[in-house]
């Protein structure tokens, strides 16, 4: 019995020991879990970056989750049904809100408060996209202006000159008719998706796709969407756009009709121009797209944020992740380069468009000029938003197919967002 007792002692004490080097192991080295999406470039240098934080933080492994935008989206809602998503969340402002009023982000707040997240070096409007009611859910990394890409070479021969800063809504579609009759190609490469274009014309109306609370749309006059519509409707019936069925053709950078020299011009993001020059064999420049109403048009974007999952066992550490990410100078300037956006950090900004070749500088510069005439950021999206743009995207090819009339879609459009809206409310 003696024995028996003795060899019970020592299992349960060789257990105990066992665990508590267990415990003792797992406060000192911790897993991260990140996703993002994004095509390979950014897949690649983002694992460069996570390499050189594990380097200088040993306690830290992180485990990547990339996928491209689709595929993205389709894997996160399972992932937060089972309270299983990755510490740290790349998170885009059409999708901030569902997730934080469903409690599955965290307030960064506190980080900022304590010196986690160094802020001293980033404006209160470059942070003001990832609030909801005065709480951080998301933290912005880089700002993004929309832009008119061009080939200033192919407008030339079809006996045009580059946009001039104050063009207009007119000047565009005379150029893009031009472009077709000279050279029988695309004026440009159509205004799609309309969740990015729609919300920039209301904008130079002086209007915002939602409302303040986000329970319905933010205009109320239907006669601007008619107007949107009519202009595409022209330029498709003239083929200076192409159909929906042609956009629908173009899956990546490569097939865009500015690379393929099908158009000469094409709307994106500035922090996209980047990528079309390196895939384009032929130059390109980024002007401000048209008027009148520019300066009311115009704001920053936060490109996309980094959020803190709710579920994460390790929040201030993914806190430190995301401050190295956005203030390490030296990961900016070797690997980032701004590629999610000219940095938030005006000394990493500084620092970074230093050292960047000339075609990439081009996007520093475009961004800090058009910052000097951007108005605020829209109200943000509210919950339901991808549905609402779904619909809109829905209305726009039966408008542009004809199903419909301008007005017809503007009025069915508009039925269909508010009770999205009001159903999310």
């Amino acid at each position: 019995m003696k024995k028996i007792t003795l060899l019970l002692l020592s299992l349960l004490l060789t257990a105990t020991t066992f665990t508590g080097c267990s415990a003792s192991g797992d406060s000192d080295q911790i897993t991260l879990r990140i996703a993002w999406w994004g095509g390979q470039p950014r897949h690649d240098y983002t694992m460069k970056v996570i390499e050189m934080y594990e380097k200088a933080n040993p306690h830290v492994k992180i485990e990547a989750e990339y996928a491209n935008w689709d595929d993205y989206w389709k894997k996160l809602p399972p992932m937060a049904a089972a309270q299983q998503l990755p510490d740290i969340i790349q998170m885009d402002t059409s999708y901030l809100s569902e997730y934080a009023e469903k409690n599955q982000l965290v307030d960064l707040t506190p980080y900022m408060e304590d010196g986690t997240i160094d802020v001293s070096a980033i404006n209160d409007e470059s942070l003001e996209g990832g609030k909801i009611d005065d709480q951080l859910f998301g933290f912005n990394l880089g700002n993004n202006v929309l832009s008119v890409i061009t080939d200033d070479n192919r407008l030339k021969e079809a006996g045009l000159n580059p946009p001039e800063d104050d063009w207009t809504w007119d000047d565009f579609e005379k150029m893009a008719l031009q472009v077709k009759k000279e050279m029988d190609i695309y004026g440009t490469n159509g205004m799609n998706p309309p969740d990015v274009f729609f919300p920039y014309y209301l904008r130079t109306k002086g209007e915002h796709m939602y409302s303040e609370d986000g329970s319905s749309l933010g205009y109320s006059d239907d006669s601007l969407l008619a107007d949107y519509f009519k202009m595409q409707l022209r330029l498709v019936k003239a083929k200076a756009f192409p159909s929906p069925d042609v956009q629908s053709q173009v899956k990546g950078l490569e097939d865009d009709f500015i690379v393929k020299g099908t158009a000469p011009i094409t709307w994106n993001w500035s922090n996209q121009y980047v990528a079309f020059s390196q895939v384009a064999d032929h130059s390109l420049e980024l002007h401000f797209p048209p008027g009148p109403g520019q300066e009311k048009g115009l704001f920053l974007k936060p490109s996309m944020f980094f959020s803190i999952a709710n579920n994460s066992e390790h929040k201030e550490e993914a806190a430190k992740f995301i401050d190295f990410f956005v203030n390490d100078v030296e990961t900016n300037k070797e690997w980032i380069k701004g590629e999610r956006g000219v940095p938030v950090s005006f000394k990493v900004a500084e620092e970074v468009q230093a050292v960047l070749p000339p075609e990439e500088a081009k996007v520093f510069e475009y961004v800090i000029a058009a910052e000097e005439r951007s108005s605020p950021i829209s109200p943000r999206d509210p919950v339901g938003a991808n549905e609402v743009m779904q619909a809109l995207t829905d209305v726009s090819e039966q408008v542009l197919y004809q199903k419909v009339t301008p007005e017809q879609g503007a009025k069915t459009f508009r039925e269909q967002a508010n009770k999205i809206l009001a159903r999310n409310k």
